[in-house]
């Protein structure tokens, strides 16, 4: 079996990939932050450049998938998105390269965020970045000084959209509407109802991670994108159909970008490209799933 070293794999993201690659033949090795009593996962601070070492000869993984990192976006530290989601990613890369593993693949993980406001609809990887966050400007970062590995290392970046499954914080919108809905609260508080974001699956998530690892192909940049555009009003219409009853909705001027973009979705015509079409369930399915779960 070939081993899966998972940095960051107590997050939403990662215990459904660990699950996802398990069940596809992988020998699967994580890190957390925090000591659990899952088996091969082991404590790291990604800030520490010797804890990195220390697993990393322990493991010797043939595949790498680094996803530990600050994603919210209104994360309180500004300084902490840098150190952990710049740094981290740094102290990673220098550690395998100074190791000289045998890896078969490496991916990176950042994030859509760092194109900023672009007035496009649809974003694809020409775009020159212009991160808008400190959490979008660390993730830039990170992928600037990591494309410097891009000849020592099979390292591949991926940019993902919104996406979202059971086990997602309720600080994100899609699980902050579904929260609503299990609690039969009767009132939400949201912003613009009629703008167009992707509200992508994990699962989808899960086999474009599986088909990269499993790909020929390193030195480039993906987003992980469906070019899938749901209406947030659609949303909420679908859980009041799943819930059986309708939901009073409070819009919050809080909540709304200054010249927020009606339609913003990823460009998928690279990815595919490189790695062949993903199809993905219906949204319905997936806010059904996490209604019930």
């Amino acid at each position: 079996m070939k081993k899966v070293l998972i940095i960051g794999g107590n997050s939403f993201t990662g215990k459904h990939l660990s699950s996802y690659l398990h069940n596809h033949g992988y020998d699967i090795y994580e890190t957390s932050l925090v000591p659990n009593n899952q088996k091969q996962t082991y404590v790291c601070n990604i800030l520490h450049k010797d804890e990195i070492l220390k697993i990393l000869k322990i493991v010797k993984p043939d595949f790498i998938i680094h996803m530990a990192a600050i994603a919210f976006v209104g994360h309180g530290k500004n300084e902490n998105f840098y150190n952990i989601n710049t740094i981290g990613a740094l102290n990673l890369l220098e550690s395998v390269v100074e190791l000289k593993q045998s890896l078969q693949k490496l991916i990176l993980v950042s994030s859509a965020t760092v194109y900023g406001n672009q007035h496009v609809e649809v974003l694809d990887e020409s775009l020159c970045p212009r991160p808008m966050n400190h959490y979008g400007a660390s993730k830039y970062a990170m992928e600037s000084l990591a494309k410097n590995y891009f000849e020592k290392l099979p390292l591949i970046i991926v940019r993902p959209f919104n996406y979202t499954g059971i086990g997602q914080k309720k600080d994100f919108l899609i699980p902050k509407i579904v929260t609503h809905f299990k609690n039969k609260r009767t009132k939400i508080e949201l912003g613009n109802l009629n703008v167009y974001r992707e509200f992508n699956d994990i699962d989808f998530v899960c086999e474009i991670y599986t088909k990269l690892l499993e790909s020929n192909i390193s030195g480039e940049i993906f987003n992980i994108a469906s070019n899938r555009g749901i209406k947030i009003l659609d949303v909420i219409e679908i859980m009041q159909e799943i819930a059986g009853y309708k939901i009073e909705i409070v819009i919050n001027s809080a909540f709304i970008r200054k010249d927020e973009i009606k339609t913003l979705t990823g460009s998928n015509k690279k990815l595919f490209e490189a790695i062949g079409h993903v199809k993905q369930k219906p949204f319905y399915d997936t806010l059904k799933e996490m209604f019930e779960a």
